[in-house]
């Protein structure tokens, strides 16, 4: 037997040469109790012991006397024999020699007691196989405040960014989970959908300046709940509340950190909790995408930043907003919104520069707007590196690949987007336009059905379904499509038949070109009555089907040389739609002006 000098505990594994409590070297023997104090309660250790846990938190008043792991049995030193002094003068009344009888006693009970602690150890205690995918459900305001939205909203969205720093953990993106929101929760159903091993769902109550959240973490193979807690904040503490969440969650998932990782899970990027809460509106409002909500959105982030001119988060927001802008408004002009997402970004980098969204924001920036795709590549890949997990990255790195006509990664980066949101509309949409890029039509056509299938009243799919249509022929499709654009834009139901019938009746007549002409007809008819003009994009779209070259061309200089924001232009290496022209001179040089690789 050796025992430890300091904590005095017993250790009967001669192999062992430190304390496994306090890094002492052990001695051999006993060790005589302090001078100055009682003898401590000490533990016998049987066996070597891997990692103790108690399943307590510190400070806990409590502490449980009997502990077991898979390898380690601790009892209490009272369980031993008295009186007894060493291994070397053992007392004649306790002494195996002097009572042979007990001896076989003695063992049976050691190996029943070690097969005992080995079994419940292994049964209850030992960690089940490590959780490696998580879905946060959205959280249930339940303050009965539809103001308080933002709130529940924001909680869970920052919980999924905190667990996603997390390695080798796959946390399903907010596009996803939010496609549950306001939905009674069918475990076994989401955990198809989704691919999950764990569900995570919280309700959280706002009582004047205190907010309960209450969280359950379940293992949906066996729907079991593996974890509850309830955590009890004021509204000025918030800010700390996702860094204990997510430490907590890590710890029940069986996931081991390192300094690092903890670190980054426990990081506050604020400690204003004004500011925190006006980042929590603005991403609430952003999320929404339309103009108006991403306007509001942009003002809740300039908010923040004015109540914290230090949290990069809120520049990060406004960043992501001044983004995607110019595709619902075109007020501010494209230039302006660019502009001012460049900016923010660069503060979001320059108070913390291990964020990746503000790198993926300038990617775009630099791929959609300046047109100088090199130094874009570069930022799609350090904002990936910086956040694997991050789906909106892999999503426009491969609209950037595909656009620069790299099919087999454009399609592995979609791919591996939408591993990560199984049901994000627009990363399906996008693996499907990819398809089609690559003259893929049948695939592209199976995955906009897909898409569908998760949002069937979605515009954009629909509308790339048809142009997949008018790809491999199939015009009656094409037509049915267009009927439903016209019921789904609230075109008069006698006018909706008259176009319908023209276009049925010219492509009966003249074909795909008849189709085409009629739809050029009806477009320009439609501009005029709006007092618009036709983009120059669009024009050279619908002359080029019909087979007017020339006119297609110069459409398409019109449209280069007067809005370089027009997103058309970045399609002209890849869309099937511009092959008839593809080897002139006039595309080739209109390709070089942009910049796209001939």
């Amino acid at each position: 037997m050796k025992r430890c000098p300091e904590c005095r505990r017993d250790y009967y594994d001669d192999t062992l040469l430190y304390c496994l409590e306090d890094g002492n070297a052990l001695v051999q023997g006993s060790v005589p109790p302090p001078q100055d104090g009682p003898d401590e309660p000490a533990t016998a250790i049987l066996s070597e012991p891997g990692a103790i846990s108690t399943g307590l938190r510190d400070g806990d008043a409590t502490r449980a006397q009997v502990h077991t792991t898979d390898q380690t049995a601790i009892f209490p030193r009272d369980a031993e024999a008295k009186p007894q002094e060493s291994i070397g003068k053992i007392s004649e009344r306790h002494s195996f020699s002097a009572n042979r009888a007990a001896k076989p006693l003695i063992v049976a009970v050691v190996v029943v007691v070690v097969l005992a602690g080995g079994f419940l150890g292994y049964r209850y205690i030992t960690p089940a196989k490590q959780i490696e995918s998580i879905a946060v459900m959205p959280f249930v305001n339940e303050s009965g405040n539809a103001d308080a939205e933002f709130l529940s909203d924001g909680m869970t969205e920052t919980l999924i960014g905190s667990l996603s720093q997390i390695p080798n953990l796959n946390v399903k993106a907010r596009s996803s989970v939010f496609r549950y929101k306001g939905q009674d929760y069918d475990l076994p159903k989401i955990a198809r959908e989704l691919k999950v091993q764990a569900i995570l769902s919280g309700r959280v109550l706002q009582r004047g300046e205190q907010v309960v959240l209450a969280l359950e973490l379940v293992d949906v193979a066996t729907e079991n709940v593996i974890w509850s807690e309830s955590y009890t904040r004021k509204q000025s503490d918030l800010t700390t509340l996702q860094s204990d969440i997510a430490r907590d969650v890590s710890n029940k998932l069986r996931t081991r950190l390192s300094g690092v990782d903890q670190s980054q899970i426990a990081k506050n990027y604020t400690t204003n909790a004004e500011a925190y809460q006006l980042y929590l509106k603005g991403r609430y409002y952003w999320n929404k995408r339309t103009r108006e909500d991403i306007n509001r959105g942009i003002e809740y982030f300039n908010q923040a930043i004015a109540a914290d001119p230090g949290y990069a988060l809120a520049y990060s927001g406004l960043a992501d907003a001044w983004v995607v802008l110019p595709s619902f408004a075109n007020k501010p002009p494209p230039e302006t919104a660019y502009a001012n997402a460049r900016a923010a970004a660069h503060k979001a980098l320059e108070i913390d520069p291990e964020l990746a969204e503000p790198h993926a924001a300038l990617a775009v920036i630099l791929h959609e707007a300046d047109w100088n795709f090199p130094e874009a590549e570069k930022e799609y890949r350090k904002a990936i590196e910086m956040d694997p997990n991050y789906a909106s990255a892999h999503q426009w790195y491969g609209e950037y690949l595909k656009h620069m006509g790299r099919f087999d990664e454009a399609i592995a980066e979609s791919k591996r987007a939408q591993e990560l949101e199984p049901l994000s509309v627009i990363i399906n949409m996008m693996l499907g336009r990819t398809y089609f890029a690559a003259r893929r039509f049948d695939d592209a056509i199976a995955q906009y059905h897909k898409t569908l299938e998760i949002d069937p009243e979605f515009d954009g799919v629909i509308f790339s379904l048809s142009e997949a249509y008018a790809a491999k022929g199939m015009y009656n499709e094409l037509m049915d499509i267009d009927r439903r654009f016209a019921d789904d834009e609230g075109v008069p139901a006698d006018e909706a038949n008259r176009r319908d019938a023209e276009m049925r009746d010219a492509y009966k007549k003249f074909g795909s070109r008849g189709y085409w002409s009629k739809s050029l007809e009806l477009a320009e008819q439609d501009a005029r009555k709006r007092n618009l003009e036709l983009p120059p994009s669009v024009a050279a779209f619908l002359h080029v089907q019909i087979g007017n070259n020339e006119q297609a061309l110069s459409f398409l200089e019109s449209a280069l040389q007067r809005n370089r924001y027009d997103k058309t232009l970045l399609t002209l290496k890849v869309h099937p739609v511009w092959d008839p022209v593809r080897a002139e001179p006039r595309f080739q040089e209109i390709m070089h002006k942009i910049g796209l690789p001939l």
